[in-house]
């Protein structure tokens, strides 16, 4: 049994004086392990909670590096932090925030190679990534070790939050990512949050409504969220609460189960080698498009991007976004070259497929890395997004 040093009651003294949490609930979380995956958006608040919460060992596993981008919403992370890894950064902070307790980090990409290694330490997971490869392979893994699993996502001015795979009281043990959603959505259907935006307090709310399911699952004080989702919305302000049960065809622990272990979840979710057999088109690099313009010789210049992306910066092209590409077929010249950008060169690629696919278009060329590439190679003082 844990015991606590007298600045620990100090610093955990209004959980120890709640009637229904106290000294027990403050022991279970200082004997507790939890894998937070994602020191991002949501892990930002997430990680600060659990950490000064009294978390016995925390687990933060992130690959990436923090960015100036970042700062508007992971509020884990300062100026000083620009270019350091994530997972490193955030320990720093945390046990600024409570010396008390144990930081592990892992550095590198949770994969299906290892994944069951890494989580199999921890008594739960938080799930804070932004993709969905990653939340199929963490559903499958915490399934497959019997792990409970605290879901959150974002997008946008809507959040989503649910707790997976948890068995109460009772034993009776509770839905699954898989049996909320049993199926991916079409690549590129649901755009990322760096490509379709996010309120900045949006991941602070949801991060903190996961710390609080974790801590009560911990602890054993309250209900926690499972068999439910809910659902936030922050520009109305609207909330709802959905029931979530179990589907008797869940592949992992339904009526007959067929999958044992981890799989590959790129395949799974249509993408990774699916996006590299795409059909190549023809390209024009940053250089080759500032020479063209140096020289003013005669090309057509479009841009695919949305009205708003344009108002924050723009190369000059004529503003046809994607969705209203096929649209404006008479707009698109095809007595001379004419370049397609977005913001990094995938939605542009996809419109030539589109034009030369339906309308036998053969002078299109997409510029290499879109406008961030311009405006890191070209015009550095040109906003990017």
């Amino acid at each position: 049994m844990s015991a606590f040093s007298k600045e620990e009651y100090k610093r955990y003294s209004r959980h120890l004086i709640i009637p229904e949490f106290g000294l027990e609930g403050q022991r279970r979380l200082k004997e507790s392990r939890v894998l937070v995956v994602g020191a991002g958006g949501l892990g930002s608040p997430l990680l600060q909670y659990l950490a000064a919460a009294g978390v016995g060992t925390i687990g933060i596993v992130d690959f990436d590096v923090v960015e100036d981008s970042n700062l508007q919403r992971q509020v884990l992370f300062g100026v000083n932090d620009v270019g350091k890894p994530k997972a490193d950064a955030a320990r720093e902070r945390l046990l600024q925030l409570n010396p008390y307790i144990e930081i592990k980090t892992y550095r590198e990409r949770i994969s299906s190679e290892n994944a069951l290694e890494i989580i199999r330490d921890y008594d739960l997971v938080a799930d804070g990534t932004d993709n969905f490869p990653t939340r199929y392979l963490i559903n499958d893994a915490c399934v497959l070790l019997d792990k409970p699993n605290v879901y959150a996502s974002i997008f946008r001015f809507e959040g989503q939050l649910s707790v997976f795979n948890h068995v109460d009281e009772q034993g009776v043990r509770g839905p699954n990512y898989r049996d909320l959603f049993p199926e991916p959505p079409p690549p590129g259907l649901v755009p990322s949050c760096a490509e379709g935006g996010v309120i900045g307090v949006l991941p602070g709310i949801l991060g903190s409504l996961q710390a609080n399911e974790v801590i009560k699952i911990l602890s054993g004080v309250g209900e926690p969220l499972s068999g439910r989702l809910f659902l936030f919305d922050a520009a109305t302000f609207q909330t709802r609460t959905l029931k979530v049960r179990r589907d008797p065809d869940n592949p992992l622990n339904g009526e007959n189960p067929t999958q044992t272990a981890l799989i590959d979840y790129q395949q799974f979710c249509g993408i990774g080698n699916a996006e590299v057999e795409e059909r190549a088109v023809k390209e024009i690099d940053v250089e080759g498009l500032k020479d063209l313009q140096t020289r003013g010789e005669g090309y057509q210049l479009i841009d695919v991007r949305e009205p708003y992306e344009y108002e924050i910066a723009h190369l000059d092209g004529e503003l046809i976004p994607l969705g209203a590409v096929t649209e404006a077929v008479a707009k698109i010249a095809r007595d001379k070259q004419v370049i397609i950008h977005c913001r990094s060169g995938k939605r542009s690629a996809k419109a030539i497929r589109q034009l030369e696919d339906l309308y036998g278009f053969d002078n299109l060329y997409n510029l290499k890395g879109g406008i961030l590439a311009y405006a890191e190679q070209i015009n550095p003082a040109l906003p990017v997004y």
